[in-house]
């Protein structure tokens, strides 16, 4: 396992850019779980110090409250994380069981399981996201998680389906059969792990999806409004009227940076993931 885990190091430091994702990612994680334990956040507000411009001692300006906009980026992340690795995760187990096992019964339930996901994938999500938020009163953001994961499955579904339909034919898989494994060893014992590289970066895909829906919910003021949250900080600074103001662009740009930055480390680093299950992808060094 220790041998693995350098050879895959190797090779992330081989690829600038998922080097680039790795670095960052572990940042965004120490930054949201760590942070908060060594970064005290002062909710008091500070009338003298309303949207300064970034210095040396608030390195991110200030709010509308004169609360330093880095502080509240870095206790406002770890909600954001933790709802889309759960609703990845969701959609993760939705979409391989569906997928995988569509791929491998084939019949009936392939046509009723590809049925449905092409009726969830004609879904506009936010607006239905939307809706069901404005219709159901949550009670906690991480009560998006579950919603998100089931209506973001479909897409990974079919590409896991159509992986395991080119694996299905392999001399393994065959042994398998042979053997008289049963239908779930083959699929999740014999078919997947070879899938590994593809399910992460899906994984990461799902993320990157639940941060913006629950970003555009929180931002619209559809979940609770307490604690800190990146999405929250867009709130506050659209309904303050922070948009008008020249002054408060840097509350603006905060919260907006460490969404996009965030997004980008993960796709940074579901690029050096293809790179480590796909040895045919690898750049020489």
């Amino acid at each position: 396992m220790l041998h693995n885990l350098q050879n895959s190091l190797r090779t992330i430091s081989r690829n600038p850019v998922g080097l680039i994702g790795l670095i960052g990612l572990v940042f965004f994680i120490l930054m949201s779980f760590v942070g908060p334990y060594l970064i005290p956040f002062n909710d008091e507000p500070r009338m003298d110090r309303i949207y300064q411009s970034p210095s040396w001692q608030h390195i991110m300006g200030t709010d509308h409250l004169g609360r330093d906009n880095a502080v509240q980026i870095v206790h406002g992340g770890r909600e954001v994380m933790i709802v889309a690795f759960t609703a990845g995760l969701i959609s993760l187990v939705i979409a391989t069981l569906v997928g995988g096992l569509s791929a491998f019964l084939g019949g009936r339930f392939d046509t009723v399981a590809m049925t449905l996901a092409d009726v969830v994938l004609t879904v506009p999500r936010i607006i239905v996201l939307t809706m069901i938020a404005g219709l159901i009163k949550f009670t906690n953001p991480l009560a998006l998680a579950p919603l998100i994961g089931m209506l973001t499955w479909p897409t990974l579904a079919r590409g896991i389906r159509a992986q395991i339909l080119s694996l299905r034919e392999r001399d393994y898989v065959e042994a398998s059969r042979v053997l008289g494994m049963s239908t779930a060893h083959i699929v999740f014992v014999e078919m997947l792990p070879n899938m590994m590289g593809y399910i992460l970066t899906g994984l990461i895909l799902a993320m990157t999806a639940a941060i913006y829906e629950q970003i555009v919910l929180i931002f619209l003021g559809l979940v609770p409004l307490s604690g800190t949250n990146w999405g929250l900080m867009l709130n506050f600074a659209y309904n303050r009227g922070a948009i008008f103001q020249k002054d408060s662009v840097y509350y603006i740009l905060a919260p907006t940076l460490a969404i996009v930055l965030f997004q980008l480390t993960m796709v940074s680093f579901a690029r050096a993931l293809e790179e480590i299950f796909n040895p045919r992808l690898r750049t020489q060094a």
